[in-house]
């Protein structure tokens, strides 16, 4: 039933908005380095892409309310992943078919590492995607966000936002000519790092120190023995 609901992820149109996508992400994704990677994907179907520097990919498609792939569960419950374990965290139109898009998305952020790298992508609320989208998603809700409010929900959680792009074609199934509109694109790249966490001084503890026994004196004097 879940990939049922997520076959629209499969169209012709979005299948070529989330290719265009990936191109956009490619160069900042390349550079990503570390053990594990994760992706939350709406798509039934996906591939995490192939990172020379990236060891380990683990995939969890949402939809219907729950998690499947490597690991199964329900989507709005803590993702089954203990604090900052993945250098990178992917979210590929993950957001729009979460139950709790909020929550999905502070449990990206928990997961990912200190230094590690946030990537989003979505639809974008302002764009004739949108209606398209809703239409083809009439039976199941689905939810967009402007990037801008992604950028001050992750900045709250102490994320500095690299980049935030506007990708694809202005509508769906747009002319080939009509392909390269960074205004009016139906889809969204954002890309953020989380902060490494500061460095805390240890304060230690003065140790006394016995005087030298000329210490005060002028030069020549002696100590009284009385």
């Amino acid at each position: 039933m879940a990939q049922r609901d997520n076959d629209i992820y499969a169209s012709t149109p979005l299948h070529g908005l989330i290719a265009e996508e990936a191109v956009a992400l490619s160069p900042d994704l390349q550079r990503c380095a570390g053990k594990n990677g994760l992706l939350l994907t709406a798509l039934s179907s996906d591939m995490s892409p192939s990172l020379p520097l990236l060891d380990h990919w683990v995939r969890l498609t949402v939809g219907q309310g729950l998690l499947y792939g490597d690991v199964r569960g329900r989507a709005d419950e803590p993702l089954p992943f203990l604090d900052e374990s993945f250098e990178l965290v992917m979210l590929r139109h993950a957001l729009e078919v979460a139950p709790v898009p909020r929550a999905l998305l502070d449990e990206a952020v928990r997961v990912l590492s200190p230094g590690g790298t946030l990537a989003l992508t979505g639809v974008h609320p302002f764009s004739l995607w949108n209606p398209w989208l809703r239409w083809r998603r009439r039976h199941a809700p689905v939810s967009l966000f402007s990037p801008l409010v992604l950028e001050s929900w992750l900045r709250v959680n102490d994320l500095s936002i690299e980049r935030i792009q506007r990708v694809g074609r202005w509508r769906p199934g747009a002319a080939e000519e009509w392909q390269v509109t960074p205004v009016l694109g139906g889809g969204y790249v954002l890309v953020a790092r989380k902060q490494r966490h500061a460095a805390t001084p240890i304060r230690l503890r003065p140790r006394a120190v016995a005087a030298p026994v000329g210490v005060g004196l002028a030069p020549g004097a002696r100590r009284s023995a009385a």
